[in-house]
Protein backbone atom coordinates (compact mmCIF):
# COMPACT_ATOMS: atom_id res chain seq x y z
CA UNK A 1 0.00 0.00 0.00
CA UNK A 2 0.93 3.58 -0.21
CA UNK A 3 1.44 5.26 3.10
CA UNK A 4 3.10 8.76 4.39
CA UNK A 5 6.56 7.55 6.41
CA UNK A 6 9.75 9.36 8.20
CA UNK A 7 12.69 7.48 9.19
CA UNK A 8 13.61 9.89 11.81
CA UNK A 9 12.00 12.28 14.31
CA UNK A 10 12.25 15.73 12.08
CA UNK A 11 12.88 14.26 9.00
CA UNK A 12 11.83 14.68 5.56
CA UNK A 13 8.16 12.91 5.03
CA UNK A 14 8.19 10.70 1.84
CA UNK A 15 5.54 8.78 -0.14
CA UNK A 16 6.62 4.71 0.29
CA UNK A 17 5.32 1.63 -0.58
CA UNK A 18 4.77 -0.56 2.67
CA UNK A 19 3.29 -3.78 3.36
CA UNK A 20 -0.25 -3.86 3.96
CA UNK A 21 -1.66 -4.03 7.53
CA UNK A 22 -2.74 -7.49 9.07
CA UNK A 23 -5.83 -7.32 11.77
CA UNK A 24 -5.08 -8.43 15.41
CA UNK A 25 -7.86 -10.96 16.61
CA UNK A 26 -9.61 -8.51 18.33
CA UNK A 27 -9.14 -5.96 15.35
CA UNK A 28 -9.90 -4.64 11.89
CA UNK A 29 -8.07 -3.46 8.77
CA UNK A 30 -9.94 -0.32 7.47
CA UNK A 31 -9.65 0.90 4.32
CA UNK A 32 -9.16 4.71 4.85
CA UNK A 33 -11.62 6.96 2.48
CA UNK A 34 -9.95 10.28 4.47
CA UNK A 35 -7.86 11.31 7.65
CA UNK A 36 -7.26 14.50 8.99
CA UNK A 37 -3.88 16.52 9.02
CA UNK A 38 -3.77 17.44 12.68
CA UNK A 39 -1.07 19.58 14.97
CA UNK A 40 -0.66 16.07 17.14
CA UNK A 41 0.83 14.62 14.24
CA UNK A 42 2.84 17.28 13.55
CA UNK A 43 3.85 17.20 17.41
CA UNK A 44 4.79 13.36 16.56
CA UNK A 45 6.91 13.64 13.72
CA UNK A 46 8.72 16.38 15.45
CA UNK A 47 9.14 13.89 17.60
CA UNK A 48 7.40 15.34 20.81
CA UNK A 49 5.11 12.36 21.58
CA UNK A 50 6.38 9.62 23.71
CA UNK A 51 4.07 7.16 22.23
CA UNK A 52 5.83 6.71 19.70
CA UNK A 53 9.07 4.39 20.53
CA UNK A 54 9.90 2.55 17.12
CA UNK A 55 10.51 4.12 13.35
CA UNK A 56 10.10 4.07 9.90
CA UNK A 57 7.05 5.77 11.11
CA UNK A 58 3.36 6.22 9.55
CA UNK A 59 1.07 9.16 10.80
CA UNK A 60 -2.45 9.87 11.04
CA UNK A 61 -5.00 9.35 13.88
CA UNK A 62 -7.98 10.84 12.33
CA UNK A 63 -10.32 8.63 9.97
CA UNK A 64 -13.07 7.24 8.58
CA UNK A 65 -13.23 4.18 5.99
CA UNK A 66 -14.70 1.13 5.40
CA UNK A 67 -14.13 -2.16 6.99
CA UNK A 68 -12.26 -4.53 4.71
CA UNK A 69 -11.04 -7.30 7.12
CA UNK A 70 -11.47 -8.16 10.20
CA UNK A 71 -9.95 -10.56 13.06
CA UNK A 72 -11.40 -13.75 14.02
CA UNK A 73 -12.51 -12.57 17.73
CA UNK A 74 -14.13 -9.74 16.08
CA UNK A 75 -17.98 -10.23 15.98
CA UNK A 76 -19.64 -6.94 15.88
CA UNK A 77 -18.33 -5.24 12.37
CA UNK A 78 -18.10 -7.12 9.02
CA UNK A 79 -16.06 -6.14 5.95
CA UNK A 80 -18.17 -3.16 3.74
CA UNK A 81 -19.33 -1.39 7.56
CA UNK A 82 -18.86 2.45 7.36
CA UNK A 83 -16.80 3.80 10.33
CA UNK A 84 -15.01 6.13 12.30
CA UNK A 85 -12.98 5.79 15.19
CA UNK A 86 -11.79 7.73 18.71
CA UNK A 87 -8.06 8.40 18.07
CA UNK A 88 -7.71 6.68 21.77
CA UNK A 89 -9.10 2.92 21.79
CA UNK A 90 -9.77 1.79 24.95
CA UNK A 91 -9.27 -2.09 25.71
CA UNK A 92 -12.25 -2.22 27.51
CA UNK A 93 -11.03 -4.69 30.08
CA UNK A 94 -9.34 -2.22 32.65
CA UNK A 95 -10.49 -0.57 35.54
CA UNK A 96 -10.72 2.58 33.90
CA UNK A 97 -12.47 1.42 30.68
CA UNK A 98 -14.49 -0.77 33.33
CA UNK A 99 -15.80 2.56 34.44
CA UNK A 100 -16.37 4.13 31.50
CA UNK A 101 -13.07 5.72 30.46
CA UNK A 102 -11.55 4.72 27.45
CA UNK A 103 -10.08 8.02 26.85
CA UNK A 104 -7.58 7.20 29.53
CA UNK A 105 -7.27 3.29 29.24
CA UNK A 106 -4.56 1.81 30.94
CA UNK A 107 -3.20 -0.25 27.36
CA UNK A 108 -4.88 2.64 24.71
CA UNK A 109 -4.20 1.96 21.39
CA UNK A 110 -3.49 5.01 19.29
CA UNK A 111 -3.06 5.04 15.39
CA UNK A 112 -0.56 7.29 14.00
CA UNK A 113 0.78 6.87 17.52
CA UNK A 114 1.94 3.70 19.47
CA UNK A 115 1.26 2.00 15.91
CA UNK A 116 1.33 3.19 12.11
CA UNK A 117 -1.48 5.01 11.26
CA UNK A 118 -4.21 6.36 8.96
CA UNK A 119 -1.75 8.31 6.47
CA UNK A 120 -1.98 5.18 4.17
CA UNK A 121 -4.33 3.38 2.26
CA UNK A 122 -5.14 0.67 5.14
CA UNK A 123 -4.75 0.91 8.90
CA UNK A 124 -4.93 -1.90 11.20
CA UNK A 125 -7.49 -0.93 14.20
CA UNK A 126 -7.01 -2.70 17.55
CA UNK A 127 -9.52 -3.69 20.54
CA UNK A 128 -12.75 -3.04 17.52
CA UNK A 129 -15.52 -4.19 19.10
CA UNK A 130 -15.49 -1.75 22.02
CA UNK A 131 -14.35 1.45 19.76
CA UNK A 132 -15.38 1.35 16.43
CA UNK A 133 -18.12 3.90 15.58
CA UNK A 134 -21.10 2.77 12.55
CA UNK A 135 -21.30 5.97 10.73
CA UNK A 136 -24.66 7.72 9.84
CA UNK A 137 -25.28 7.08 6.24
CA UNK A 138 -25.92 11.39 6.57
CA UNK A 139 -22.45 11.91 7.39
CA UNK A 140 -19.58 12.02 4.83
CA UNK A 141 -16.53 10.10 5.13
CA UNK A 142 -14.24 13.61 4.99
CA UNK A 143 -16.58 15.39 7.46
CA UNK A 144 -15.95 12.12 9.96
CA UNK A 145 -12.26 12.52 9.66
CA UNK A 146 -12.55 15.38 11.80
CA UNK A 147 -14.23 13.62 14.75
CA UNK A 148 -12.19 11.21 15.94
CA UNK A 149 -9.41 13.96 17.62
CA UNK A 150 -10.19 17.57 17.21
CA UNK A 151 -14.10 17.92 16.89
CA UNK A 152 -14.33 14.76 19.44
CA UNK A 153 -11.88 16.23 21.70
CA UNK A 154 -13.59 19.64 21.48
CA UNK A 155 -17.32 18.32 22.54
CA UNK A 156 -16.04 16.25 25.29
CA UNK A 157 -13.98 19.46 26.42
CA UNK A 158 -17.06 21.70 26.07
CA UNK A 159 -19.84 19.60 26.89
CA UNK A 160 -18.59 17.48 29.70
CA UNK A 161 -14.94 18.27 31.35
CA UNK A 162 -16.40 22.09 30.69
CA UNK A 163 -19.98 21.38 31.69
CA UNK A 164 -21.81 24.29 29.47
CA UNK A 165 -25.04 25.64 30.32
CA UNK A 166 -26.77 28.32 27.86
CA UNK A 167 -26.00 31.84 28.40
CA UNK A 168 -22.27 31.10 29.89
CA UNK A 169 -19.32 33.05 28.54
CA UNK A 170 -16.74 30.48 27.10
CA UNK A 171 -13.12 31.86 26.13
CA UNK A 172 -11.50 29.66 23.56
CA UNK A 173 -7.92 30.67 23.37
CA UNK A 174 -6.30 29.28 19.53
CA UNK A 175 -8.72 28.88 16.40
CA UNK A 176 -7.05 26.04 14.88
CA UNK A 177 -8.67 23.22 14.00
CA UNK A 178 -9.51 21.93 18.09
CA UNK A 179 -10.25 25.82 18.86
CA UNK A 180 -12.76 26.46 15.69
CA UNK A 181 -14.29 23.07 16.88
CA UNK A 182 -14.90 23.86 20.52
CA UNK A 183 -16.61 27.83 19.45
CA UNK A 184 -18.85 25.67 17.36
CA UNK A 185 -19.36 23.14 19.70
CA UNK A 186 -20.18 26.12 22.60
CA UNK A 187 -22.54 28.17 20.42
CA UNK A 188 -24.67 24.97 19.80
CA UNK A 189 -25.06 24.52 23.65
CA UNK A 190 -26.24 28.24 23.87
CA UNK A 191 -22.77 29.50 25.13
CA UNK A 192 -21.43 33.21 24.48
CA UNK A 193 -18.26 32.52 22.75
CA UNK A 194 -15.02 34.46 22.75
CA UNK A 195 -12.35 33.66 20.21
CA UNK A 196 -9.10 34.26 20.99
CA UNK A 197 -6.25 33.93 18.18
CA UNK A 198 -3.36 36.24 16.24
CA UNK A 199 -4.26 35.00 12.79
CA UNK A 200 -7.24 37.75 11.28
CA UNK A 201 -8.42 35.03 8.82
CA UNK A 202 -9.00 32.56 11.55
CA UNK A 203 -10.83 34.87 13.91
CA UNK A 204 -13.18 35.91 10.63
CA UNK A 205 -14.11 31.81 10.62
CA UNK A 206 -14.25 31.89 13.92
CA UNK A 207 -17.07 34.36 13.86
CA UNK A 208 -18.79 32.60 10.63
CA UNK A 209 -19.32 29.26 13.10
CA UNK A 210 -20.38 31.20 16.22
CA UNK A 211 -18.23 33.19 18.38
CA UNK A 212 -19.81 36.63 19.58
CA UNK A 213 -16.55 38.65 19.83
CA UNK A 214 -12.93 37.82 18.56
CA UNK A 215 -9.64 39.05 20.11
CA UNK A 216 -6.84 39.53 18.34
CA UNK A 217 -3.89 38.72 20.39
CA UNK A 218 -1.29 40.50 18.02
CA UNK A 219 -3.19 43.48 18.99
CA UNK A 220 -3.99 43.81 22.35
CA UNK A 221 -1.13 42.73 24.95
CA UNK A 222 -3.80 42.28 27.55
CA UNK A 223 -6.23 39.90 26.70
CA UNK A 224 -7.07 39.03 30.05
CA UNK A 225 -8.35 42.36 30.46
CA UNK A 226 -10.37 42.69 27.39
CA UNK A 227 -12.01 39.26 28.12
CA UNK A 228 -12.77 40.59 31.31
CA UNK A 229 -14.38 43.77 29.58
CA UNK A 230 -16.74 41.56 27.40
CA UNK A 231 -17.81 39.74 30.75
CA UNK A 232 -17.76 41.95 33.23
CA UNK A 233 -16.88 38.81 36.03
CA UNK A 234 -14.88 36.88 33.49
CA UNK A 235 -15.26 33.80 31.67
CA UNK A 236 -17.78 30.87 33.44
CA UNK A 237 -15.16 28.35 30.78
CA UNK A 238 -11.99 28.59 29.46
CA UNK A 239 -10.13 26.51 26.85
CA UNK A 240 -6.66 26.51 26.02
CA UNK A 241 -6.68 24.63 22.35
CA UNK A 242 -3.51 25.89 21.39
CA UNK A 243 -0.98 24.61 23.88
CA UNK A 244 1.79 27.13 25.26
CA UNK A 245 2.80 28.98 28.20
CA UNK A 246 0.95 32.30 27.15
CA UNK A 247 -2.34 30.54 26.28
CA UNK A 248 -2.74 28.68 29.53
CA UNK A 249 -2.04 31.53 31.71
CA UNK A 250 -4.26 33.60 29.71
CA UNK A 251 -6.98 30.96 29.90
CA UNK A 252 -7.05 30.28 33.91
CA UNK A 253 -6.57 34.35 34.46
CA UNK A 254 -9.83 35.19 32.16
CA UNK A 255 -12.07 32.76 34.60
CA UNK A 256 -14.46 34.26 37.11
CA UNK A 257 -14.53 32.78 40.39
CA UNK A 258 -14.99 29.11 40.18
CA UNK A 259 -14.60 29.28 36.58
CA UNK A 260 -13.32 26.22 34.98
CA UNK A 261 -10.29 25.80 32.68
CA UNK A 262 -9.93 22.78 30.25
CA UNK A 263 -6.65 22.23 28.76
CA UNK A 264 -6.75 20.69 25.38
CA UNK A 265 -3.97 21.86 23.43
CA UNK A 266 -0.86 19.90 23.94
CA UNK A 267 2.09 21.61 25.85
CA UNK A 268 5.29 20.60 24.63
CA UNK A 269 9.23 21.69 24.00
CA UNK A 270 9.75 24.97 26.33
CA UNK A 271 6.49 25.03 27.05
CA UNK A 272 6.17 21.64 28.64
CA UNK A 273 6.11 22.69 32.13
CA UNK A 274 4.16 26.47 31.72
CA UNK A 275 3.51 28.30 35.38
CA UNK A 276 0.35 27.89 36.53
CA UNK A 277 -1.13 31.28 38.63
CA UNK A 278 -2.24 29.00 41.37
CA UNK A 279 -2.72 31.97 43.95
CA UNK A 280 -5.58 32.77 41.37
CA UNK A 281 -6.67 29.16 41.28
CA UNK A 282 -6.75 28.85 44.93
CA UNK A 283 -8.58 32.53 46.19
CA UNK A 284 -11.11 31.90 43.10
CA UNK A 285 -11.29 28.68 43.62
CA UNK A 286 -10.78 27.52 40.04
CA UNK A 287 -11.20 24.24 38.52
CA UNK A 288 -8.20 23.30 36.21
CA UNK A 289 -9.74 19.66 33.93
CA UNK A 290 -7.65 18.13 31.11
CA UNK A 291 -9.51 16.30 28.40
CA UNK A 292 -8.12 13.86 26.20
CA UNK A 293 -10.35 12.07 23.41
CA UNK A 294 -13.63 10.86 23.58
CA UNK A 295 -14.55 7.31 24.16
CA UNK A 296 -16.52 5.62 21.45
CA UNK A 297 -19.52 4.78 23.90
CA UNK A 298 -20.55 9.08 23.86
CA UNK A 299 -19.97 9.83 20.43
CA UNK A 300 -24.07 9.43 20.05
CA UNK A 301 -25.09 12.58 21.17
CA UNK A 302 -22.43 14.32 19.20
CA UNK A 303 -23.48 12.37 16.02
CA UNK A 304 -27.45 12.86 16.93
CA UNK A 305 -26.50 16.57 16.64
CA UNK A 306 -24.39 16.86 13.45
CA UNK A 307 -27.30 14.33 11.73
CA UNK A 308 -30.00 17.21 12.72
CA UNK A 309 -27.35 20.22 11.62
CA UNK A 310 -27.06 21.70 15.47
CA UNK A 311 -23.36 21.24 14.41
CA UNK A 312 -21.57 21.06 11.03
CA UNK A 313 -17.82 20.07 11.27
CA UNK A 314 -17.99 20.68 7.58
CA UNK A 315 -17.86 24.55 8.07
CA UNK A 316 -14.58 24.19 9.79
CA UNK A 317 -12.46 22.24 7.17
CA UNK A 318 -10.33 24.27 4.73
CA UNK A 319 -9.37 21.72 2.19
CA UNK A 320 -9.04 18.28 0.90
CA UNK A 321 -5.91 16.79 -0.41
CA UNK A 322 -4.26 13.59 -2.08
CA UNK A 323 -2.11 11.30 -0.19
CA UNK A 324 0.52 12.86 -2.17
CA UNK A 325 0.66 16.34 -0.49
CA UNK A 326 0.14 15.50 3.02
CA UNK A 327 3.87 15.75 3.51
CA UNK A 328 3.69 19.49 2.37
CA UNK A 329 0.61 20.04 4.51
CA UNK A 330 2.33 18.37 7.97
CA UNK A 331 5.26 20.76 7.29
CA UNK A 332 3.11 23.91 6.82
CA UNK A 333 1.99 23.91 10.57
CA UNK A 334 5.64 25.08 11.50
CA UNK A 335 4.03 28.09 10.85
CA UNK A 336 0.81 28.24 12.20
CA UNK A 337 -0.98 29.82 9.77
CA UNK A 338 -2.87 26.89 8.78
CA UNK A 339 -6.55 27.77 8.13
CA UNK A 340 -9.18 25.41 9.37
CA UNK A 341 -8.51 21.39 9.23
CA UNK A 342 -6.72 19.58 6.29
CA UNK A 343 -8.52 16.13 5.30
CA UNK A 344 -6.81 13.78 3.21
CA UNK A 345 -9.46 12.04 0.78
CA UNK A 346 -7.89 10.93 -2.33
CA UNK A 347 -5.50 7.63 -1.89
Amino acid sequence: MKAVIFEEFGAPLKIATVPDPVPDDDGVVIKVKASGICRSDWHGWLGHDPDITSLPHVPGHELSGIVQETGKNVARWKSGDRITVPFVSGCGMCPECISGNHQICDHQFQPGFSNWGSFAQYVSIKYADTNLIRLPEEIDFVTAASLGCRFGTSFRAVAAQGAVKPGQWVAVHGCGGVGLSAIMIAHAFGARVIAVDINEKALDLAKSIGASFTVNAKEYTDVVGVIFDITGRGAHLSIDALGSVTTCSNSILCLRKQGRHVQVGLLVGDNFLPRIPMDKVISKELQIYGSHGMQAAKYDGMLKMIVSGKLDPGLIIGKTVPLEEAPKELKKMSRYDTLGIVVIDRF
